[in-house]
């Protein structure tokens, strides 16, 4: 490694893929309490494990995100980080917050976690997704204030270049909007409405320049491209993901009470959010098929060219094929919904934070690649986790279009549950595609530990 400070990266890399492990389980026992309802009941209910897997994501990608930046950005502005000493402060504050959160899930009934942590002096609690305390979601924010200072005072003092300050802006602005998560209006209307401008102006327009920053990065030291080639890709895809993302967002206001114009500028702004994926596909492709050198890290190009081609495939196909007002009218909140969401954050987010740790770890420990015998574990981990997720989201759609036709197409409506009971097959497919994930997850942290007899210790 050319940069000592780089190695504070390692620590979140490991942090995320560990909180990924247990998201993944909990994951697992949510899908098995579909069809075996009383499954851990009354130690882990439904509402508690949901509450667990849906929190964790965010945590973890967050971790991964950080650590992605730690390591990119010394060697992108050519300067050591401003401050190794607070980037690891501030990972055990951030971890042990995490884990102290997650157990209070768990340990604690959430009417009584708001309670001790006093939240009706400041209640923040009870969105999707932002269920931590108040008290939580303050450290988290000085966290992430303290980590964006780190690495934008690093940028500053060194080289400027466009994957840089497209991290930092996509980071900044992460942040920025994470503020609204202290607005939390009685009016569930307003409440609703400046929810989406933190969890889905996220994953619909700020992490596309993160993922868009980190993918670049990537196949810029896999294939020895030229800079200002993949500089102005980089451009086109931001301007696409600012348009697209923050006027798409609208599909999220379609039926909470917001004026009607919102269904055809949330409708018409859709069409455009496959783009910025589909430009990332090309380009990664066209990348490849131009290098200037070979990689010796086949395990990490094989993540950076499935990146994009399952963020299109799911953020962007599978997310627009019911972003339209009158065909979200009948699936909004189906598994249709569900299934976007899976295949959408593995390919988007997921598989992103696993290229750059592919890429990375072996850096990190002082080599140009992993083994062979490394790489065909992880490559192995590779098909079984997207091929599986794949599955996940097609057994999930198929459940979402019967749930559709029964419950609110055909003339004769049948009740909720009723509906789920008519879906158990598909749960249980997709439970079985849920533990072919794990194996695969698995497999990926089990590849790090493999050492083949050709193990190449050669340092940068």
């Amino acid at each position: 490694m050319p940069y000592l400070s780089q190695a504070v990266a390692k620590p979140y890399f490991i942090a995320a893929i560990t909180l990924f492990l247990v998201q993944t389980v909990f994951g697992l026992i949510i899908g098995l309490q579909y069809v075996v309802g009383d499954f851990l009941f009354p130690t882990i209910p439904f509402n508690v494990a949901r509450l667990v897997h849906t929190n964790l994501l965010i945590i973890w990608l967050l971790f991964g995100f950080m650590g992605a930046a730690y390591y990119m950005v010394p060697e992108e502005a050519e300067k050591e980080l401003y401050s190794p000493k607070l980037a690891i402060i501030l990972f055990w504050i951030f971890l042990i917050t995490s884990i102290l959160t997650i157990l209070s899930y768990v340990l604690v009934p959430y009417a009584t976690l708001a309670d001790i942590t006093n939240n009706h002096f400041f209640p923040t609690m009870g969105r999707e997704f932002l269920e931590y305390p108040t008290i939580i979601k303050i450290i988290l924010f000085v966290v992430m204030v303290g980590f964006v200072y780190n690495i934008g005072i690093t940028i500053l003092r060194g080289r400027k270049t466009v994957i840089n300050l497209i991290l930092l802006t996509g980071l900044t602005a992460t942040t920025v909007l994470f503020m609204l998560a202290f607005y939390n209006p009685t009016n569930p209307i307003l409440a609703k409405y400046f929810w989406s401008w933190i969890i889905h102006l996220w994953v619909e327009c700020v992490w596309v320049f993160v993922m868009s920053a980190i993918l670049a990065f990537v196949l810029v030291k896999i294939t020895g491209i030229a800079r200002e080639y993949i500089d102005k890709w980089l451009y086109v895809i931001v301007a696409f993901a600012l348009v697209s993302g923050i006027i798409g967002t609208g599909h999220n206001y379609f039926w909470i009470g917001t004026p009607s114009y919102w269904q055809w500028w949330g409708s018409i702004f859709s069409i455009f959010e496959p783009f910025p994926f589909f430009i990332m596909t090309v380009l990664a492709f066209n990348m490849l098929n131009s290098r200037r050198q070979q990689c010796l890290n086949k395990a990490a190009t094989i993540w950076a060219l499935g990146t994009p081609l399952m963020a299109f495939l799911g953020a962007g196909v599978l997310g627009f094929l019911h972003a339209l007002a009158p065909i979200n009218y009948y699936t909004h909140g189906t598994q249709i919904t569900a299934a976007h969401s899976h295949l959408s954050f593995y390919g988007a987010y997921v598989m992103i934070i696993l290229t750059i740790i592919s890429y990375a770890m072996p850096m990190l420990r002082g080599l140009m690649a992993n083994s062979k015998t490394s790489q065909m574990v992880e490559i192995w981990s590779f098909w079984l986790m997207t091929v599986s997720m794949v599955f996940i989201a097609l057994f999930l759609t198929a459940a979402g279009i019967l749930q559709v036709y029964l419950q609110r197409a055909t003339d004769t409506p049948l009740s909720f549950m009723v509906v789920q009971n008519q879906l158990a097959l598909f749960y249980w497919l997709r439970e079985i595609a849920g533990i072919i994930f794990l194996i695969g997850l698995v497999t990926y942290i089990v590849s790090f530990f493999v050492v083949g007899k050709e193990e190449k210790d050669i340092t940068r």
